[in-house]
């Protein structure tokens, strides 16, 4: 386990090692659902939950099961198996007690899934070897990292909608744009606090 301070795994993970903004993982959610900051809000919510939780359950699977018995060949199918176990469970959940929530992120909720920012954040953690508190430490730090670039994005579409915009200045572009403002916002923070 590297001699890290959690506090700094969350903050870096949050800022300076965002899932979104320094890795790019997790685009293509963040880029279709960010249109209305109530459902980017909600499946930022989703996102983070699901990242903690997974960190959590994959660094115990990985040190209890995958190492020990030798299965390291096996760790993606693993990894994907507990991912997508826990989606279902959160999916059932949200479908009981939030809705109109569940019926806004419609397809959004099951593909968080394969939404690559959740395994990326689980491989991270395995490749520098957290141990537990870092991980679930890094998995929120992650997860409130992409529910605020989510955000973020969201609420400036929801304004620049009202605005006129050039010809070709508006959806994807418009939203790449704000993107790559927000990421350089972000690296600033790279003084402060960063990990490897």
């Amino acid at each position: 386990m590297p001699d890290i301070n959690p506090l700094i795994i969350f903050l870096a993970s949050i800022a300076t090692s965002n899932m979104v903004l320094s890795n790019f993982l997790g685009m293509c959610s963040y880029l279709s659902v960010s249109s209305e900051y109530k459902t980017a809000s909600g499946l930022g919510m989703a996102v983070t939950l699901v990242l903690v939780l997974t960190s959590a359950l994959n660094w115990a699977v990985y040190t209890y099961l995958i190492v020990p018995l030798d299965l390291v060949y096996l760790q993606y199918v693993i990894f994907i198996i507990v991912i997508a176990a826990l989606v279902q469970v959160l999916e059932m959940a949200m479908d009981r007690y939030t809705p109109d929530l569940h019926a806004k992120l419609g397809i959004f909720l099951p593909l968080i899934t394969v939404n690559c920012a959740i395994l990326g954040a689980t491989l991270f953690m395995v490749i520098r070897s957290y141990g537990f508190v870092q991980s679930v430490l890094y998995g929120l730090g992650s997860g409130l990292g992409w529910w605020l670039a989510i955000s973020m994005l969201a609420a400036m579409r929801e304004k620049l909608a009202k605005a006129k915009l050039p010809p070709g200045m508006s959806g994807p572009a418009i939203s790449f744009i704000i993107t790559g403002i927000m990421a350089m916002a972000f690296i600033g923070f790279s003084g402060i606090f960063t990990i490897q």
